[in-house]
């Protein structure tokens, strides 16, 4: 699978888009299909400021549960309430209908520290299982 080259990428299997001072944030195709069927997903409130690094999620699978992490610091201006009533869209569409919160960016520049998606793409296959 080739990661969509139009967002950048974290070591923790997030992606996030940018359009202007709003990133939109989900977990990659590798992600979903590492987890297996997802059965839950727990997303912050809008208003919750989140913060680099740092979890601000859960996904759940048969297989596990996962925390999502933040690629950026920003407060939620949008959730995907879709996703949280069905939760198997990530499995079906991690890039399109999936897509997890909106949150407006403190720091932009956070942003030039994630991977570029073939920068990505090598990392995933080197820890596939």
């Amino acid at each position: 699978m080739t990661s969509p080259t139009d967002r950048k990428y974290t070591k923790t299997h997030e992606w996030v888009s940018i359009d202007g001072d709003v990133a939109t944030i989900g977990v990659t195709d590798f992600a979903q299909s590492e987890l297996g069927d997802i059965t839950y997903l727990e997303l912050p409130e809008v208003g919750d400021a989140i913060a680099f690094n740092q979890a601000f999620g859960i996904v759940e699978s048969v297989k596990a549960a996962n925390d999502i992490f933040s690629p950026i610091d920003g407060e939620v201006v949008e959730r995907n309430e879709h996703a949280l009533a069905t939760p198997e869209t990530i499995n079906q569409s991690p890039y399109d209908q999936a897509w997890l919160v909106r949150v407006k960016l403190d720091n932009l520049q956070q942003v030039e520290t994630l991977m570029a998606a073939e920068d990505y793409d090598a990392f995933a296959k080197s820890t596939a299982h």
